[in-house]
């Protein structure tokens, strides 16, 4: 990379981000009004409660008036402008994406990344080399030239002629389902409700294309107003009549935080209920055969984390019961009892974590504690063989095409991703023209990967991305990134503007920390319920690896993360404020005692507990970060992130967590609120939010950590 191409970025005046550290207006005043909350016997102060009433007009104020501080703040800063200037332009030479593929006999069907342009757009092609056959099937910037609405799921029918598509608005992830002929006309039907933040949405297509199943949330009257975004269920559609005609499956014995995902076989006789009891990784099956009965396949106790039609008339599943990291079933359809099931795959030292049956054979997904890495097996779990991938890579989507071989989506720290197919009768892979390209280049970006001690003496995983040339003197400005939970995996990933990070002289680090999938559900349950500190703990040891080996020091460190992760933020503030500099902490959670009374917050219940378990109360309040806030203490320089349509993470955690810093903070450092009012949980925000986003979060680590020089490019 040539520095020359980003001496604009360059401050004239070295100290000028120093000299605007210190220009900032006062915090809003933000009136206490106290009010006490009992738990089996312990009184919980709460001055900021009121702050949670987002339609209250003083509420409303005080949030413009942070959000207008903030904004003072942030486009004071000397590279604010520029940054935002160089990432449009960079994401104007942006290479298309391909993401969500699904394939019919004849066609492909995908989703679009295409900057400029605000949201994702479907697309069909002939195929993964046929980029001239493309055809835009459905632009949501058409449908909206505000950019606002978004895709959120789609489905094909099993002839490829039709197509479900759910639609929302502002971030709100609250979808309606459309219908449309794959050729590009509008259907009239329209379902609404069939999505939402709090479990999603799927559907899949009966065998003749005729009709659909899909998720359904309760319609007003159906439930209390407090039940509207609880007790999703399965209806059938049939194309050409109305919404009030759909017939009820199933769903009303099934738990209020439910969650499903819908999956039809290749021939349409068979369609999957998989039903999760929230966010906690637990999952019940349930199967539509051709007799028109549903038969319940798992328990969330079975421990069978996921099911997969294939095109034997077998059902594969993915267990982990007695097996943390897995192992494969074979189910036959014409005996659909779990204690028929039969393992084809034991488990070993891979974590198993997607299963592509073919015609013919059997694909599985690898975690290797990060990366990943694929199988090939025979129906019955034999001849296994190991499908090359890129070194230290993520696999991130598998998709069995009609002719038995496989189509995978790679990415890696230094490589944009790309679609590779494996033909059945070669190893090799072969990159697709479905590949995105990098406006900048990464050549001179490395990768080490290095492990950390934590309180208990569990070795984390910490990858280590960072410029050629790297000195390890303890002055590199460092961005540890982390999230820990939901088994959700921390895998490599590609962003283009992390470029200007590096040529900063930035280290940025991502922490494989607890909470996560990367070494299985022992990992995973290591990380959730009474066992949250764990979380921290990991991510406390990573930093304070990096300062100890010499990679940064406290001065120069700054830390990020989101939703999950902005409650890691949270108790990083409260619990180590001396271990960093700066803290960009997004959509996050920070009340624990009062999550699980916001919609989504009840399917957190699962992850993180309840209040009403004395032993899980405990532990919640023994770590929730609203409420170690300590009055009089030097805390770190926070950028809060919140959108005001975040259906995921009510955005008043944010509001109180800024009002008890703002009332605590001894320190000069500043702590932000910004709010995104067109945006919400991050799902459907448009480019040019997220460019501003980025910049300002760019602007703030640049400013606080002193980064006001480019350093030469290699």
């Amino acid at each position: 990379m040539i520095a020359n191409r980003f001496l604009f970025l360059i401050s004239a005046l070295s100290g000028l981000a120093l000299v605007t550290l210190s220009a900032i207006e006062p915090a809003p005043q933000t009136p206490k009004k106290p009010v006490s909350n009992e738990y089996h016997g312990t009184t919980v102060e709460d001055p900021y409660q009121w702050l949670e009433q987002d339609s209250d007009p003083q509420v409303k104020a005080w949030s413009d008036a942070q959000n207008q501080r903030a904004r003072q703040y942030l486009d004071k800063l000397p590279d604010r402008a520029a940054i935002e200037k160089q990432l449009t332009e960079w994401y104007a030479k942006t290479s298309p994406s391909y993401f969500s593929l699904v394939s019919r006999p004849g066609i492909l069907f995908a989703m679009k990344f295409q900057p400029p342009k605000q949201q994702s757009l479907l697309v069909t092609l002939a195929s993964a080399d046929d980029l001239k056959s493309e055809r835009v099937m459905l632009d949501p910037n058409v449908l909206d030239a505000k950019g606002t609405t978004a895709i959120d799921w789609y489905a094909p029918s099993l002839d490829g002629k039709h197509v479900a598509v759910s639609l929302s608005k502002g971030g709100s992830e609250d979808g309606t389902l459309h219908f449309y002929e794959t050729a590009g006309k509008a259907l009239p039907d329209t379902i609404a409700h069939v999505q939402y933040p709090t479990a999603g949405g799927s559907a899949a297509w009966n065998a003749d294309g005729a009709g659909v199943y899909y998720t359904r949330f309760p319609w007003k009257g159906e439930r209390p107003e407090a039940d509207l975004n609880f007790y999703q269920q399965i209806y059938f559609h049939k194309l050409g009549t109305p919404d009030t005609e759909d017939i009820y499956c199933i769903g009303k014995d099934f738990p209020r935080i439910a969650e499903i995902v819908l999956e039809a076989s290749r021939d349409g006789r068979y369609i999957l209920a998989t039903v999760a009891n929230g966010d906690g990784g637990d999952f019940a099956h349930y199967l539509l055969g051709p007799h028109g009965a549903w038969k319940q396949i798992s328990q969330f106790s079975d421990q069978i984390k996921a099911a997969r039609l294939g095109r034997d008339n077998a059902l594969y599943l993915l267990s982990r019961a007695g097996a943390p990291r897995g192992n494969i079933l074979r189910l036959p359809l014409e005996t659909p009892e779990l204690s028929k099931a039969v393992e084809i795959v034991p488990t070993g030292e891979p974590v198993i974590e997607q299963i592509v049956p073919t015609a013919d054979a059997l694909y599985v997904g690898d975690l290797l504690g990060g990366p990943s890495q694929i199988r090939r097996f025979g129906l019955d779990g034999k001849g296994e063989t190991i499908i090359p991938t890129p070194k230290i890579s993520a696999v991130q989507e598998m998709l069995a095409l009609e002719d038995g071989s496989l189509l995978f989506r790679d990415v890696s720290y230094t490589e944009p991703a790309a679609w590779f197919q494996s033909v059945k009768e070669k190893t090799e892979p072969v990159k697709t023209a479905l590949r995105s390209t990098s406006p900048v280049s990464f050549a001179d970006i490395e990768v080490t990967r290095e492990f950390a001690t934590s309180k208990d003496g569990t070795r984390i995983p910490v990858n280590i991305i960072f410029r050629k040339g790297m000195k390890r003197d303890g002055q590199n400005p460092t961005l540890l990134y982390g999230y820990g939970g939901y088994g959700i995996s921390m895998s490599p990933n590609f962003d283009f503007t992390r470029r200007l990070w590096f040529d900063r002289g930035g280290l940025y680090v991502v922490a494989n920390i607890r909470g996560g999938g990367e070494f299985g559900e022992g990992w995973h349950k290591a990380g959730n319920l009474t066992k949250k500190q764990n979380v921290f703990d990991d991510f406390a040891a990573a930093g304070e690896y990096l300062i100890k080996e010499k990679y940064t020091r406290p001065e120069k460190l700054a830390i990020q993360g989101g939703s999950n992760g902005g409650l890691l933020m949270g108790a990083m503030i409260t619990q180590h404020p001396d271990l960093m500099r700066a803290v960009v902490s997004q959509v996050g959670i920070y009340d624990m005692l009062r999550v699980e009374l916001a919609p989504n917050g009840a399917f957190n219940v699962t992850e993180f507990g309840t209040v009403k378990n004395p032993e899980q109360f405990k532990a919640l309040y023994a770590y929730s970060p609203y409420h170690h806030v300590v009055d009089a203490t030097k805390y770190p320089s926070i950028l809060m992130m919140t959108g005001a349509n975040d259906g995921r993470v009510a955005p008043y955690h944010s509001r109180k967590m800024v009002a008890r810093l703002d009332e605590a903070n001894k320190s000069k450092n500043p702590t932000l609120l910004r709010t995104s009012s067109s945006a919400g949980h991050g799902i459907g925000t448009a480019l040019s939010e997220r460019i501003k986003q980025l910049a300002d979060i760019y602007a703030f680590l640049f400013a606080q950590l002193g980064m006001n020089k480019m350093t030469k490019s290699e």
